[in-house]
């Protein structure tokens, strides 16, 4: 069992590993999920956090190893959220003597998670603080990052920001610090945590930045993944540019083919951008998943979407990921689309490509794209100038 692991003089991480988790609400997690859970030491011990209900074992473990969990003073909860809250009902039994906190609109939500449990939540706001001995601690309320009872904890003395979801990652590694971590990894599994989670409230992410840029800190301890010492700078940066809706020159080309003319289609398109100069590359839905895609076209400015009819309809694999990514409410205002895709009898698939784009706010500036049966090479060489024209004109 991996120890409790003392992350600054005084502060534990006591969480839990679950590698072999791969599926978060239809988010791919192909390198597992940590549960970060912190322990402070002071004359009023605290726990800030806990980690999913089948892990409540590993956590009381860890705590065990520091401390006898009877005596804490003081339980944090960030985020009713059961991927961090599960364990409560274990550590109001093993925690007796211990106050527990959280913010106002969770204590209503807490209410109809563990009532069973008949904990008494006290409410924190915005501003309050907590002091536990030489450490004061600060909350700060951040609705809808990405749950309408976020709040993060700041530890003034220590310089540690317990950012909850925020600067996560889903990713389990025995290692706990960026600075000991593939760091392309560990960004490239924050970005994709951030397509698929934080994305549809970006404007409350970039708030809650703010907050976040005028505090004092050497370390960001968020509820999931690594924790960020030396390379604080990269992350706030990155979250800069994913909150502020900034494109990135790239193209990504999503498509779903039967008999193959779809396909050619998709790779006449992606040869068009390239030539333009503009990176791009093309998705089968059928090998890569949706959750994959959308963090690739997070910062995308170009995406063109493809499937042939099926009865009448659009591809069932296509109709999904485009369910899939507006859900994720993209500001597509800034982005171009481009609906195409091949038919026999009606060009019903990718007119619906086209409605669900339209819907969806995308800048259209070309009709959907259309071929009966199956493209010649002079069709495909015509599409790849079409395209190379639209992102020159």
């Amino acid at each position: 069992m991996l120890e409790a692991q003392e992350i600054k003089p005084e502060i534990y991480w006591v969480g839990a590993l679950d590698w072999n988790e791969r599926l978060f609400h239809g988010y791919t997690t192909e390198r597992g999920i940590t549960y970060n859970a912190y322990l402070i030491m002071d004359e009023k011990i605290t726990l800030i956090d806990t980690v999913k209900e089948k892990f409540s074992d590993d956590l009381l473990q860890r705590v065990s190893q520091v401390v006898d969990p009877a005596k804490i003073n003081y339980v944090i909860s960030n985020h009713v959220e059961m991927d961090h809250s599960g364990a409560l009902p274990a550590v109001a039994k093993a925690m007796p003597n211990a106050t527990f906190l959280c913010s106002p609109k969770a204590k209503e939500e807490f209410a109809h998670h563990y009532q069973e449990a008949g904990i008494d939540f006290k409410e924190v706001k915005t501003g309050d603080t907590l002091n536990i001995g030489k450490r004061t601690l600060t909350f700060v309320e951040t609705p809808m990052v990405h749950w309408p009872d976020n709040m993060v904890t700041y530890d003034e003395f220590d310089k540690v920001l317990f950012s909850n979801d925020a600067f996560g990652q889903h990713f389990a590694s025995s290692q706990r610090f960026d600075v000991s971590t593939d760091l392309c990894e560990v960004m490239k599994q924050a970005r994709k945590y951030y397509a698929n989670i934080v994305q549809p409230y970006a404007m409350q992410a970039a708030k809650a930045l703010e907050v976040v840029k005028g505090l004092s800190l050497e370390m960001i301890a968020p509820s999931h993944g690594i924790i960020w010492t030396e390379h604080i700078p990269d992350i706030l940066d990155a979250y800069t540019q994913w909150t502020s809706n900034e494109k990135v020159e790239k193209a990504a080309i999503i498509y779903d083919s039967m008999w193959g003319s779809t396909e050619k289609m998709a790779k006449a398109i992606c040869a068009g951008f390239i030539s333009a100069g503009i990176d791009a590359r093309y998705f089968d839905i059928k090998a890569t998943h949706e959750s994959d895609i959308v963090a690739y076209t997070l910062d995308a400015k170009y995406i063109a979407v493809g499937s042939p009819t099926l009865n009448m309809k659009m591809m069932p694999n296509i109709a999904m990921f485009l369910t899939y990514q507006n859900g994720l409410s993209p500001r597509n205002a800034d982005r171009v689309g481009f609906a195409f895709g091949s038919y026999g009898w009606a060009p019903a698939g990718p007119n619906a490509v086209q409605k669900e784009l339209e819907g969806a706010g995308y800048t259209l500036p070309v009709p959907v794209e259309t071929l009966n049966w199956r493209p010649t090479q002079e069709f495909l060489d015509e599409l790849q100038a079409r395209v190379k024209k639209l992102v020159e004109a």
